[in-house]
């Protein structure tokens, strides 16, 4: 009943939005006399925000079509190396580079977002990395004959992807670089391949504010999800996908229920940033508001992740701390992390992350004590957020050449 009800008031909402669209543009028409005295111009800036603000997103596109390499513009081209029911592998080819370039896996949360999110991320690592990356499916519409898909699937597809990718590369050691959620799984996927002595082990594995430990510095998320069972959980976040999707019947943790939850932890600041978007309307500052714009046109474009992958992570990574107690096991072996012993770890945080709190992806480094010290580095983003640990100039500017920096070291 849930989603049901969501969708009919999305129907209600996407009608709000065409007829204030609608509105805009008859208030905005150059013929139209009332659009250039009193309420009007008013009225109309206020009507776009509403329109905006009420649009249905579906999933974006990555678009990157062209990267600047010292100067230089290089044509891009976008491609799917390997297609799954729950996920692609996505690669991302820049002309005129060398060949031998690091093969660099950028792991994509499945946390309601979909890999769109981590455009500037790819952007930047195309100027001197041959990037792939993972692009989640969205739950709602993998029909059930495609099985389940929980956390042990997910570190499945992260072996096979690497696989691939060192294959790809002629025997070529790979890099691999996990953002915010995915951190756990590629940790786990890392010591598993390093285990059973796999070439496709990665020569590096950055994880950028990732929760390895969330017993370290908890934040409200981490909170959240220690002060009610993992029954709450089922009962009160998990519905049934409609008859109208491909993937009817199959139980999600919907996208709009997450989007909900992030709006929520800031609707304040979220709030604020609609009102500025309305005074740059107002004062003819179309730069700043598309800006504003293009922001919410992707932070609103939210998937549906399969119920048992959102409750097994739950379970596992914040409420019982399988990794950092050396219990978590992958389809009844042990992931013993201890055993990572050749691949460079690189843990980022943002200082003043609040999704992840500061030291739950150092973590990873006390977790490995078997692999040398020269193999360990930790850095922190000095005033970045959570998003800007890979979004934004601090990721441009700061935090990207720090990575290129131990790619360039580890080569492998």
């Amino acid at each position: 009943m849930l989603y049901h009800a969501y969708e009919l008031q999305r129907s209600w909402m996407n009608s709000a939005s065409a007829l204030a669209s609608i509105s805009v543009g008859v208030l905005s028409n150059p013929a139209n006399p009332f659009g250039y005295i009193g309420m009007g111009p008013m009225a109309a800036n206020a009507l776009e925000v509403f329109a905006h603000a009420t649009a249905h997103y579906g999933k974006p596109a990555f678009g990157i079509t062209e990267i600047t390499i010292d100067g230089k513009a290089h044509a891009v081209h976008e491609s799917t190396a390997i297609k799954r029911p729950f996920g692609d592998l996505l690669r991302f080819t820049v002309e005129g580079v060398p060949a031998d370039r690091p093969r660099l896996l950028i792991v994509a949360p499945m946390s309601g977002h979909y890999a769109t999110l981590l455009r500037g991320t790819v952007e930047r690592m195309l100027e001197s990395c041959e990037v792939f990356i993972t692009d989640w499916a969205d739950a709602k519409m993998v029909p059930q004959s495609a099985g389940q898909f929980d956390l042990d699937e997910y570190i499945d597809y992260l072996i096979e992807f690497a696989e691939h990718i060192h294959d790809d590369a002629g025997g070529q050691r790979i890099h691999m670089m996990a953002v915010c959620q995915p951190s756990v799984p590629a940790f786990a996927a890392t010591a598993l391949l390093n285990l059973h002595k796999s070439p496709a082990s990665p020569a590096t594995l950055t994880m950028m504010g990732g929760p390895i430990d969330t017993r370290e510095c908890p934040t409200v998320v981490n909170n959240m999800a220690m002060q009610r069972p993992i029954e709450w959980f089922r009962q009160s976040v998990i519905a049934t996908v409609p008859m109208k999707y491909p993937g009817s019947g199959r139980r999600v943790y919907p996208g709009f229920m997450q989007l909900s939850a992030f709006m929520s932890m800031n609707l304040s600041s979220h709030m604020m940033s609609h009102y500025e978007m309305f005074k740059h309307l107002t004062v003819g500052d179309d730069a700043s508001a598309q800006a504003t714009k293009d922001f919410y046109d992707e932070y609103r474009s939210v998937c549906d992740m399969t119920a048992e992958f959102y409750l097994q992570t739950v379970e596992e990574v914040f409420q019982n701390h399988s990794i950092p107690k050396g219990e978590f096991r992958h389809k009844g072996e042990l992931v013993d992390i201890t055993q990572i012993t050749d691949t460079a770890l690189l843990a980022i945080e943002g200082e003043r992350d609040d999704i992840s709190g500061l030291g739950q992806t150092k973590a990873a480094l006390k977790l490995t004590p078997n692999l040398p010290d020269d193999k360990k580095r930790y850095y922190m983003a000095e005033g970045a957020g959570h998003y800007g640990i890979f979004n934004g100039s601090r990721w441009r500017t700061k935090v990207a050449p720090v990575v290129e920096e131990w790619i360039a070291a580890h080569k492998g």
